[in-house]
């Protein structure tokens, strides 16, 4: 049975890659994007398979609109794909305010606001699948990128909570949390505050590594959209998966200083309860 992918930024990096891996495979894709005529080419070649519909992940009216359109012509939505996002990069100080609330509402309020407008349709099937596209940035934190990791950590934290939440529908929720992949993540779409003094040694070092090409992810967005669509067919998804080696290896590193430092502050932490 051909299953309903509902896919967010499709136009691009990992979102075109998935879309096209999806489709090849002979199922349904609405190909949302906010500019929907670089996906044309795919809709000459699959103009029975897929839906292009336009959508900015931060536009919540848009967002109720394109759910029930989809809904409304396809019947159903099987697999919900948050992908859309984007990356800003700086010292935490020098982001302007609308920096900051694009960063949350893109790469968290976006993601959020499309679950709770699909979920009541997959209640309803008492079956769904959805993969919130997160970060290894969800699970660590580096110099530089502070508004984009917290919003990243929100999304991971969600996708976990909600897991546990839909669990008995037959929902399944999965936070993907890939470490770079070879996208335009870190070139095009790269926002950047402007350089502030004091912050030569640390966020300027990143700021010049992403703007120099020096930066070079180790992930094929194809092989992570392969992985997406088994975790998909797979009967019991991990809630969080971390996607290449780059990953991997910061995530030891940091989860072996995490336990250190918590063992160390233990006999603090148990001192707090009360006497009685």
């Amino acid at each position: 049975m051909k299953k309903v992918w509902f896919i967010t930024g499709s136009s691009s990096g990992l979102g075109r890659s998935l879309t096209e891996a999806v489709l090849a495979q002979g199922n349904i894709v609405v190909a949302t994007a906010r500019d929907t005529h670089k996906n044309i080419d795919l809709q000459l070649k699959y103009e029975d398979q897929m839906l292009s519909l336009t959508l900015d992940v931060t536009n919540e009216a848009q967002i109720k609109q394109v759910i029930e359109e989809t809904t409304e012509r396809l019947g159903r939505i099987d697999v919900l794909v948050n992908n859309a996002g984007f990356g800003i990069t700086g010292a935490t100080e020098a982001f302007t305010d609308e920096q900051v609330r694009s960063q949350y509402q893109a790469n968290l309020l976006g993601p959020v606001n499309i679950c709770r407008a699909v979920l009541p349709h997959m209640r309803t099937q008492r079956s769904g699948r959805i993969l919130n596209i997160s970060s290894i940035g969800g699970r660590i934190t580096s110099v530089g990128l502070s508004i984009y990791q917290s919003a990243k950590f929100g999304l991971s934290g969600f996708s976990e909570a909600l897991a546990k939440e839909v669990k008995p529908l037959g929902i399944k929720v999965t936070a993907v949390e890939p470490g770079g992949i070879k996208t335009n993540w870190a070139g095009a779409s790269m926002g950047f505050a402007k350089p502030v003094e004091g912050y030569e040694t640390t966020v300027d070092t990143r700021v010049e590594a992403f703007k120099s090409g020096h930066f070079v992810p180790a992930g094929d967005p194809l092989k992570v959209a392969r992985v997406i669509i088994d975790m998909v067919a797979h009967p019991e998804p991990p809630v969080h998966l971390v996607l290449g080696s780059d990953a991997a290896g910061i995530l030891d590193q940091v989860n072996q200083s995490r336990e250190a430092e918590y063992q160390q502050w233990l006999p603090v932490t148990l001192s707090t309860d009360s006497d009685h």
